[in-house]
């Protein structure tokens, strides 16, 4: 970038009065309410967790910039807004950021875009690799996500509902594993998440020339045996649309005594089974002229891939433009659930999942831009903890407040941009916030509640 050396800049006069601009100021910021984040990384004891993931195999000696300021660096800069590596160029400079990634001297420079780059193409294996000598653990930082997800319920809940989904990333260079996805008609990733309620357990990158159900029931299973681990009595319920509902991964649960409710795609043996349902619904719209719906259950096999007969619950749905039949199939009793309560109490809130996906992609979980799948699994890891740290902020410092289930991009706009001088004494770091910020109480409350 071009230094400006321009001492002062004059605009158009106000009345009587010349305004002349300056770069003569203190050294200020955009981002003065990251300091409420880095309360809440202190509490998850996050950073260094996710170093411990990494293996760093450089000379300490010759070293400038730490791996755990690195991490920092870039998991803060993410949660903060700063997608591209190109901004660490500037951002660099900025002494608030120096504090909340954990350096020591923070009139020094962080790590620019070349060495983060480096650290985010890490091979599997360093070995003779003379440019990559940090590698991560995949399996460490999935354990991690889970650790972090059980420490945040101060008692084992009785049961707790895991949702899965798919999404698509587009791609738009050669990258590794990239293929055409028909569905979505462009060139894409295929990430699985898995979220228990607003809490993210599994972020997986995964090529698009497969069923949106592959490798779903290692990561199931790998997660409720860790799960079952510290709360050995919970009852757990897996939720997804059709596009989960295997064979394989239903034989697992109803052995593992694990429940789940799952989507299921309408065929011509399904819709004569609802075929009176829909009648009822029929008249019952054409009496009222409103959507009507009827619901029924019953008991379902498929001719070759079910190894069992399992309970079906149909929604026979009559609307304006007509039949909008839907079926769910689940291993949930019906005196525990009855047909309508399964349906529109517990399948139908997996949309709140939809909200979560939302908000990774606000931390830019779609920015796929490294040549190799295991660089972009890492963006995508980084990208997650990013949302764990706003995660936590809202649940610990937001409870109780207006904002307590505001959406991650909203916080971060409200909460966290904030302008703020950052001055430097020998005994104090000075953070100066204007006077003029319209929600001072909400702040003084959320760090209220983090000192707690």
């Amino acid at each position: 970038m071009t230094e400006c050396s321009q001492e002062s800049f004059e605009f158009t006069a106000h009345f009587l009065r010349r305004v002349v601009a300056e770069f003569e100021g203190a050294w200020t910021s955009s981002d003065g309410g990251g300091v409420l984040l880095r309360q809440v990384e202190r509490k998850l004891r996050l950073l260094p967790r996710v170093e411990a993931c990494f293996c760093d195999q450089r000379d300490p000696e010759r070293i400038e910039h730490g791996l755990q300021e690195m991490l920092g660096q870039r998991i803060y800069g993410l949660a903060l807004g700063y997608e591209d590596l190109n901004d660490h160029e500037q951002l660099r400079q900025d002494p608030l950021l120096a504090l909340l990634a954990g350096k020591r001297e923070l009139e020094v420079p962080l790590a620019g875009k070349s060495t983060l780059n480096r650290m985010e193409l890490t091979p599997a294996s360093s070995r003779g690799d003379r440019y990559h000598k940090i590698t991560y653990s995949g399996e460490a930082l999935d354990r991690l996500l889970v650790d972090v997800f059980l420490e945040a319920h101060p008692q084992p809940p009785a049961q707790i509902v895991l949702d899965l989904d798919v999404t698509d990333t587009p791609l738009h260079g050669e990258q590794e594993a990239r293929f055409f996805h028909g569905y979505y008609g462009h060139y894409c990733y295929l990430p699985l998440y898995i979220f228990c309620g607003e809490h993210l357990l599994c972020a997986r990158q995964r090529a698009s020339n497969q069923d949106a159900s592959a490798g779903v029931l290692e990561e199931v299973e790998r997660m409720v045996g860790q799960i079952r681990q510290s709360w050995p009595a919970v009852q757990i319920t897996l939720r997804a649309d059709s596009g989960f509902c295997r064979e394989e991964l239903m034989a697992w649960c109803e052995a593992q005594q694990v429940d789940y409710v799952f989507g299921l795609a309408r065929n011509e043996r399904l819709q004569a089974e609802i075929a009176a349902a829909m009648a009822s619904a029929k008249d019952e719209h054409q009496r009222t002229q409103r959507a009507a719906r009827v619901f029924t259950e019953f008991s379902y096999q498929t001719r070759h891939s079910w190894s069992q007969a399992r309970r079906v619950v149909a929604k026979a749905e009559y609307l304006e433009k007509g039949e909008n039949p839907r079926f769910v199939v689940t291993s949930l009793p019906t005196e525990a659930w009855p047909a309508r309560q399964l349906y529109e109490q517990l399948y139908c809130a997996r949309g709140e999942m939809e909200n979560r996906i939302k908000e990774q992609l606000g931390l830019f979980a779609d920015r796929m831009s490294a040549e190799s799948l295991r660089a972009n699994q890492l963006r995508l890891y980084l990208s997650s903890f990013a949302y764990v740290l706003l995660c936590a902020l809202r649940r610990l410092a937001l409870a109780g407040t207006e904002w307590a289930r505001a959406q991650v991009s909203t916080i971060r706009l409200r909460l966290l941009k904030i302008a703020a001088e950052v001055r430097l004494s020998a005994r104090r770091i000075w953070i100066r916030y204007p006077r003029a910020y319209p929600w001072k109480a909400l702040f003084a409350a959320a760090c209220s509640a983090l000192r707690c």
